[in-house]
């Protein structure tokens, strides 16, 4: 199938509104993704994004030895798992050997996923001590074998994308390579690409560079990018698409523990007045997060489920009118029954909730 690509929004052009987002055949039904999160996004945390509006939303980043070896006990299996509801769904891959790409890239298709993500933006050290990740915009060569052995693998129906960050320094060189593997992505057929707008050395720190987001989108012209990068806030949101004329978005670390985030971004780009947006209430956040943990048991089991949730907790509890007496009965809980004490000892009363994003500083750090 021809997917023929919606035209791109134009920086400054006035308030973004809610609008189709092209991922080769793919059509989502807005611009707005849940990104992958390593260590985060498994079935439970994409249902939930889906669920409050998420268009489209991407598993954790998976090893292509990881793939090619994969056994069948409960927990290596978790990591493949699809629910039903959440199509569209991607798959992202890393690896540092273009041979590996391969195996692994058929293994996502196997598995169920609609689309197969390649991650060339991690920066985290044993990464890219690795030779994995971000490190690949150092050796555009590499990186775009692995994107054509990739393309060639997966069937010509299922769309191949590609998450970067704006190159491993500030360096003229950097920005030079990031291009080279840029262009030459969209020429080997991948149909969009993520950028970050942070430097691989730059990891977490410091503030996302939307100029360069909103650089690389004119130089992309009607090819589709997405923009990733201090996404906290609905209104940061809003501001990204304005600001930087991207065709999409992709909310990382803003979403764990903040499904919220989603449908509130839906409201902006719908025409909501900002005023009217507010918080979800204790109930509202304890109804969410006891589905989420019903999710996670369903997936990992209880005694799994009990620690893989210790850390989505932590999150929401940012939400709640007592944060840190909350976040701190969440790091003692060890068992269902510490999950359910903590439930019914701080969500019983209903009130107001918070906005976490009160929690970031202008830096986008938490």
């Amino acid at each position: 199938m021809t997917a023929t690509a919606t035209p791109p929004a134009v920086a400054g052009t006035g308030t973004p509104q809610r609008r189709p987002l092209r991922l080769g055949p793919l059509r989502l039904e807005s611009q707005v993704v849940q990104a992958a999160l390593s260590g985060y996004s498994d079935l439970p945390m994409r249902v939930m994004a889906r669920r409050f509006g998420a268009a489209y939303t991407l598993c954790e980043v998976m090893l292509d030895q990881f793939l090619a070896q994969v056994g069948n006990n409960r927990r290596n299996l978790a990591r493949l798992a699809i629910a039903a509801e959440e199509h569209p769904v991607g798959g992202q891959l890393m690896g540092a050997n273009p041979d590996d790409f391969a195996p692994a890239a058929r293994r996502l298709v196997e598995a169920g996923f609609d689309c197969i993500d390649i991650n060339f933006g991690c920066p985290v050290k044993k990464v890219l001590g690795r030779c994995r990740g971000g490190y690949l915009l150092s050796v555009p060569e590499t990186a775009l074998e692995i994107v054509g052995r990739v393309r060639d693998a997966v069937p010509a129906h299922l769309p191949v994308t590609l998450k970067m960050r704006r190159g491993i320094d500030d360096t003229d060189e950097s920005e030079e390579k990031f291009f080279t593997i840029f262009d030459g992505a969209f020429d080997r057929g991948v149909a969009a690409i993520t950028v970050h707008g942070r430097s691989v050395v730059q990891r977490y720190d410091g503030p996302s560079n939307w100029g360069f987001l909103a650089r690389v989108k004119q130089h992309a012209g009607s090819r589709t990018v997405l923009g990733s990068g201090d996404l906290f806030s609905p209104q940061a949101c809003l501001a990204m698409l304005a600001q930087t004329g991207v065709d999409g978005l992709t909310v990382a670390r803003g979403a764990i523990g903040n499904p919220w985030i989603f449908e509130q971004t839906l409201a902006l780009l719908s025409g909501a007045d900002p005023t009217t947006l507010t918080p979800p209430t204790v109930h509202e956040q304890r109804e969410v997060l006891a589905e989420h943990f019903r999710l996670a048991v369903e997936l990992h089991g209880e005694q799994l489920a009990g620690r893989s949730m210790r850390k989505f907790a932590i999150k929401y509890a940012r939400l709640h009118p007592e944060p840190l007496t909350v976040r701190d009965a969440f790091i003692a809980v060890k068992t269902t029954a510490d999950w359910q004490a903590a439930l019914a000892g701080h969500y019983a009363s209903d009130a107001p909730g918070r906005d976490p994003s009160a929690d970031i500083d202008e830096t986008g750090e938490e």
